[in-house]
């Protein structure tokens, strides 16, 4: 695809095999792994017109992938579902073994509740369907690769749904004291991550939104997050929940 279609693009993915090149100064490396030669080649054109994004390996099985994490040290991983060998997830916690700094964003053909709760407590900082715009592919690792999580609405009402079933209220395994957190912080993690606006969150607890506005800026300080979708996704990881 050429270059001069940056803004005009019909495809949403894919490349070829178990290959390398070479990349600018400045770009965002990124491998692609996915067991599709055509999706490969497409998400290609796709990844490379755009200027700051350039892709450096390929692979068509989880093995590949994490060996080309290990040699190429890329910025980004897009990791296409299903992988040759192994079980469907099994690459993706060895991709966040074999890299602390690597940021993941899964290709799912499908939004399944499990398959979310278990990608983003493996490691994973996107989840993205293969049949989504090529601007929302673009979006996505942008957002990841700057230092945020990435899902789709759908996924966002799975994450709700797990931390209702997982952490249920007055039953968290999460310590106060491991965050620094107060009984009160905590109590308003539960109700946020589990969908609660603001105005619902302050009609709850008798106070305004501007202070529940205020109580969510130092629980984000505390735990280095800057988004009710990180919130989430670290009340899931941590099994965080509040006394009734």
């Amino acid at each position: 695809m050429p270059s001069s279609l940056h803004k005009r693009r019909q495809e949403e993915g894919g490349v070829a095999s178990c290959m390398t090149t070479s990349v600018g100064c400045g770009s965002t490396r990124i491998v692609i792994a996915d067991v599709h030669p055509v999706f490969r080649y497409n998400l290609r054109q796709l990844l490379e017109s755009e200027p700051d994004f350039r892709v450096t390996g390929e692979a068509l099985s989880g093995a590949e992938a994490v060996k080309l994490a290990r040699q190429l040290k890329p910025d980004l991983v897009l990791l296409g579902l299903p992988l040759g060998g192994g079980a469907r997830l099994e690459a993706l916690g060895d991709l966040v073994a074999a890299s602390s700094t690597v940021r993941i964003v899964l290709l799912t053909a499908a939004i399944e509740k499990s398959l979310i709760v278990e990608a983003l407590q493996l490691g994973a900082h996107g989840v993205v369907q293969k049949g989504s715009p090529p601007r929302v592919l673009l979006e996505s690792i942008r957002t990841v690769i700057g230092g945020q999580y990435w899902l789709a609405r759908e996924s966002l009402t799975c994450i709700v749904e797990a931390l209702r079933e997982l952490v249920p209220p007055g039953n968290g395994n999460g310590s106060a004291k491991d965050y620094g957190l107060t009984s009160r912080e905590l109590a308003l993690i539960t109700r946020v991550a589990a969908g609660l606006s603001n105005k619902d969150v302050g009609r709850e607890f008798s106070i305004s939104e501007r202070t529940v506005k205020h109580h969510l800026t130092n629980i984000y300080d505390k735990l280095g997050i800057s988004n009710r979708l990180e919130l989430a996704v670290f009340a899931l990881n941590h099994h965080l929940a509040a006394p009734a």
